[in-house]
C-alpha cells in the first residue's frame, strides 16, 4: 500500500489525461456497470466530516473519499481498494485530483453542450477551481477571449491565463463578461444568485460548480427557466445538494430537460436542439469522478516508481 501526495498528482496528471476515464465511468455508471455512494455529511461544533465513493468494476478499483470542513477549508483523503480483491492499493491526498476532476466535468459536458466553435470564457470567481478551469477550457477549446469577474482581485489568474496558457484574459464586470460568452463557468462560494440569467446570451454553455450544498445557488430562476437542457451527474444526488435547482420557485424547473452526464456521453441523451438552446451544467461532486482518477493516478505513480 502506497500513499500519493498532491505533488505526485500534479506530476503524473494534466487536465486532458483524466477526460477518458472520466468519460468511461460515467458511461459505465449509466449502463448500470458501475455505483455510486451519495455524499453523506456529519458535523458537529465547527467541524465536518463527509464522505462519498464509488465501486468501478472496469477501472479495477473501489474506494472512498473522506474530507473535513472547517471554517471553510477542505482537506481531502481518497481511500483506493481493488474491486477483484478488496485489497487496500493506496491512500491519496485528493486536493489536486477534485480541482482536476471537477473542472474535467464541465469540459466532458460542454463538449457535448457547447456551441461549435465556442471561444469566449466567462468566468464567475478566482480560486482553485476558477483556475482549475481556465486551465481545463484553455486545453479542450480554442479559447479566443476568457473574461474573469471576482469581488477580488482577478489580476493575478488573468497573468496566469496570459503568461502560461496563451488567452486573451483580463478582469471585467458581470455585464461586459456575460455579452456574447459561448462558455459561462461559475466557481464561487456564492449563496444567492451572482447575476441576472436574462443577460445569458442564447446559445450558452453554463458550468454552475461552486455550490453543492441545498441551501445555496449561484444561478436564479430566470437562467434556470431559459435552460434547454440541464446536466447532472446523478439525479439522487443532485435531488438532495443542488440549491441551484432546488430553490427555484414553484413551476420554474422542468426535470423533464434534466439528464444525467453519462446518458449525454453514451448518446442515449442529446444536449441540444438548436443554436440558440442554453444548456446548462448543475455539478455538485459525486465519488465516481474522485475513485476513476484516484485509481489513474495510482497506475501512473506506480508505473513511475
Amino acid at each position: 500500500m502506497i500513499h500519493v501526495s498532491d505533488e505526485d498528482v500534479e506530476r503524473v496528471l494534466a487536465p486532458r489525461d483524466v477526460l477518458p476515464v472520466l468519460r468511461q465511468a460515467f458511461i459505465d455508471f449509466a449502463r448500470g456497470e458501475a455505483a455510486m455512494q451519495p455524499r453523506l455529511r456529519t458535523d458537529s461544533g465547527a467541524a465536518k466530516l463527509s464522505t462519498l465513493g464509488a465501486v468501478l468494476p472496469r477501472q479495477g478499483y473501489a474506494g472512498a473519499k473522506v474530507y473535513t470542513t472547517i471554517a471553510g477549508r477542505f482537506s481531502f483523503v481518497i481511500l483506493l481498494f481493488s474491486s477483484e480483491s478488496g485489497t487496500p492499493l493506496a491512500t491519496l491526498d485528493a486536493n489536486a485530483i477534485t480541482r482536476l476532476r471537477t473542472a474535467a466535468v464541465s469540459v466532458l459536458a460542454a463538449e457535448r453542450g457547447a456551441r461549435a466553435g465556442a471561444a469566449t470564457l466567462a468566468l464567475f470567481g478566482t480560486g482553485v477551481q476558477a483556475r482549475a478551469h481556465i486551465e481545463a477550457f484553455a486545453e479542450a477549446f480554442a479559447l479566443r477571449e476568457v473574461r474573469i469577474v471576482s469581488r477580488g482581485d482577478a489580476a493575478p489568474l488573468a497573468r496566469h491565463a496570459r503568461e502560461r496558457l496563451g488567452c486573451d484574459a483580463r478582469a471585467c464586470d458581470t455585464v461586459a463578461a456575460l455579452d456574447g460568452a459561448d462558455l459561462i463557468v461559475t466557481a464561487t462560494r456564492a449563496s444567492v444568485p451572482l447575476f441576472d440569467g436574462r443577460l445569458v446570451a442564447p446559445g450558452a454553455f453554463v458550468a454552475a460548480v461552486g455550490s453543492s450544498r441545498p441551501d445555496t445557488r449561484e444561478l436564479d430562476d430566470a437562467l434556470i427557466g431559459r435552460a434547454a437542457r440541464i446536466v447532472v451527474e446523478w439525479r439522487e444526488q443532485t435531488a438532495r445538494e443542488a440549491g441551484d435547482l432546488l430553490l427555484a420557485d414553484a413551476g420554474v424547473l422542468d426535470w423533464t430537460k434534466v439528464v444525467e452526464l453519462g446518458t449525454l456521453l453514451d448518446g442515449r441523451s442529446t444536449a441540444r436542439t438548436s443554436g440558440d438552446d442554453i444548456v446548462l451544467l448543475k455539478s455538485v461532486g459525486v465519488g465516481l469522478e474522485d475513485i476513476s482518477v484516484a485509481g489513474l493516478a495510482y497506475e501512473r505513480v506506480r508505473a513511475g516508481g
